[in-house]
């Protein structure tokens, strides 16, 4: 298995423990040193902004499960490139604080490092979250 292969491996693993739920499972598969970034406006989009470390990491994930109800987080292309992984993708979540929806394409950039993921960045169509949560 190749470096690529390992990464995409590492990254299907992290997105299925997201989906279950397990954050202890997401955060195995994380470094120590994890950035995470997360774009939009932090005083409406909960879990919106930028987390150094484990336990910042802790935080993003346990407010995005809390945040939203996901219905749909299918990713559909992973994308290997050395230590990159994009993952591109469809999601479909409502804000448990307003009931509203947000359906969104999204773009992952992973970097990873010794096999887990070093740095997280999410984009995807924020104004559709920022409706939701409005």
């Amino acid at each position: 298995m190749t470096e690529q292969e390992r990464n995409i491996a590492a990254t299907q693993n992290l997105f299925a423990a997201f989906g279950a739920g397990d954050v202890p499972g997401i955060l195995g598969l994380c470094n120590d040193d994890i950035r995470i970034e997360f774009y939009g406006p932090a005083d409406i989009i909960p879990y919106a902004d930028m987390y150094d470390g484990m336990d910042a990491a802790r935080r993003f994930f346990e407010t995005v499960l809390s945040s939203v109800d996901i219905h749909v987080f299918e990713p559909q292309e992973f994308l290997a490139d050395r230590d990159k992984v994009v993952v591109t993708g469809v999601l479909h979540l409502t804000a448990k604080s307003t009931g509203r929806d947000i359906k969104s394409d999204f773009v992952h950039v992973i970097t990873m490092k010794d096999g887990k993921w070093s740095k997280f960045r999410d984009f995807m169509n924020t104004h559709e979250a920022v409706k939701a949560f409005s």
